[in-house]
């Protein structure tokens, strides 16, 4: 090998370690702008229904705001290139995905879709071969989604909340039967699929002590 094409691969190393570590300081920021949400929403927990909406308006700038950064994250991957380098902000992205599928529980009790949390995060169809969200990583974040729900259901009731672990065992049940007819082939995302039986196990639990107490409307 003569020295010109030596010094051509050490270039080419180079470039490469540097788009690393450019392309991992911005998923260490969208991460940091993840757990502000999750803090934020995590409040839920603590918060009496009525003040709810109230929280949820005061986190939504703040999911807005990774916008900014994932966009950073798509401008920095060369063309063609999604498949190289998605590890290095999947993980940040279904955080993403929890967080605006809460808001979006909090504010209609409906599903955010995949579509729906793209437009959100600001992804641009121009995008699509250095950055787009996957289908996987949108389902693990739906997955949080219910087993903070189910978390939910029990600190509602403790708020004075009676009606809402109706609304969440509806919803994650849906849910769950949507789930169901997936062909899920992807090991994590079985395996976390699996683990929502225990949570609509203890949502059931809570919706039957209630109802015996005859305290649900």
């Amino acid at each position: 090998m003569d020295e010109q094409d030596l010094a051509r691969l050490s270039q080419l190393l180079d470039k490469d370690v540097e788009l690393g570590e450019k392309l991992r300081d911005q998923a260490t920021e969208l991460d940091k702008k993840t757990r502000v949400v999750g803090g934020v929403l995590s409040k839920i927990h603590s918060t009496p229904a009525q003040s709810i909406p109230a929280l949820v308006d005061s986190a939504r700038p703040m999911l807005t705001d990774c916008q900014k950064t994932i966009a950073a994250i798509a401008l920095l991957v060369p063309p063609h290139e999604f498949w190289r380098w998605k590890n290095t902000w999947n993980r940040q992205m279904q955080s993403a995905v929890f967080a605006a599928a809460l808001l979006e529980y909090l504010s209609t009790r409906t599903l955010l879709s995949l579509s729906r949390s793209s437009e959100l995060f600001g992804i641009q169809d121009e995008w699509k071969d250095r950055f787009y969200l996957q289908a996987e990583d949108y389902l693990l974040g739906i997955i949080t989604l219910v087993n903070e729900l189910s978390r939910y259901c029990v600190n509602a009731v403790t708020m004075g909340n009676y009606d809402e672990p109706l609304k969440i065992s509806v919803f994650v049940k849906d849910l769950f039967a949507g789930f169901s007819m997936l062909n899920l082939k992807n090991d994590i995302l079985r395996r976390r699929f699996d683990s929502l039986k225990y949570d609509i196990k203890k949502i059931e639990e809570v919706v039957y002590d209630l109802s015996l107490r005859k305290l649900m409307g």
